[in-house]
């Protein structure tokens, strides 16, 4: 089986890279899966201080996998969301992500869980739930937090897509910088966290986090449950498969 997620360390930077080209970063089971797996490597490394997320392709992340759950359904899947966002806020290590791409769904949960995210500017943005008779149920553990109160209410109710400065006065991120500067961008962020001793970003990350993993602990299980049932109904499974018929078409 090809590996989805990779996982690289060099100079105190685990590097996470998705890479599931098949189907554009989709949240499947195996990448939720391996995705999860580097989390808890680079949490328990050392030689680790900080992490990054970001995608080999130029797409972020899909969101949901549509053909796993048209198929086998979103048992599993919808508590491997609730759980990669957990491993993202409970990390020892704070965790950047690097974004350029489209995000839509579930991808926007990996963003907002993070410590700090930047993207590049043509990066884009969508909850796209609403549309597939779902809702942004697993995500809204920690997109919600980040939004403002009427961003919400735009971003959840239309699926409307928004650019990367959008995302950033939505509160969604942390920086927008020309696509050219990303990396850059990035590296800056990175020498800054990486100046701080490691018990000290360990015991300030419990702090910022400490409101937000609570409430995914208390609601986790519940809004997976929500979300599984949401993905199982006909109106649900109907959407999805034209859209994976107007996709295929």
């Amino acid at each position: 089986m090809t590996e989805l997620v990779h996982l690289d360390v060099a100079d105190g930077v685990a590097t996470i890279t998705l890479d599931s080209p098949q189907n554009k970063n989709a949240l499947s089971q195996q990448l939720t899966g391996e995705l999860l797996e580097q989390l808890e490597a680079a949490g328990a490394d050392d030689l680790v201080r900080a992490i990054v997320i970001r995608s080999a392709l130029d797409v972020f992340c899909s969101g949901a996998d549509m053909s796993e759950a048209t198929t086998v359904g979103m048992g599993v899947g919808a508590q491997r969301m609730v759980d990669v966002q957990r491993a993202i806020v409970a990390n020892p290590k704070p965790v950047i992500a690097r974004v350029a791409g489209a995000v839509r769904a579930g991808g926007v949960g990996i963003v907002a869980a993070s410590d700090i995210s930047v993207a590049g500017e043509s990066a884009t943005f969508a909850l796209t739930e609403v549309r597939l008779g779902l809702a942004a149920a697993t995500i809204s553990l920690t997109v919600l937090p980040r939004l403002t109160d009427r961003a919400a209410g735009y971003t959840f109710l239309t699926g409307s897509g928004f650019d990367a400065l959008e995302a950033a006065r939505f509160g969604l991120l942390t920086l927008t910088v020309p696509d050219d500067d990303l990396d850059a961008a990035v590296g800056a962020v990175l020498e800054a966290v990486l100046k701080g001793v490691p018990q000290g970003l360990q015991e300030t990350k419990k702090l910022l986090n400490r409101e937000l993993l609570a409430d995914i602990d208390a609601r986790g299980k519940d809004l997976a449950e929500l979300s599984a049932s949401l993905f199982g109904s006909s109106a649900a499974q109907q959407a999805m498969l034209d859209f994976l018929n107007r996709r295929k078409s």
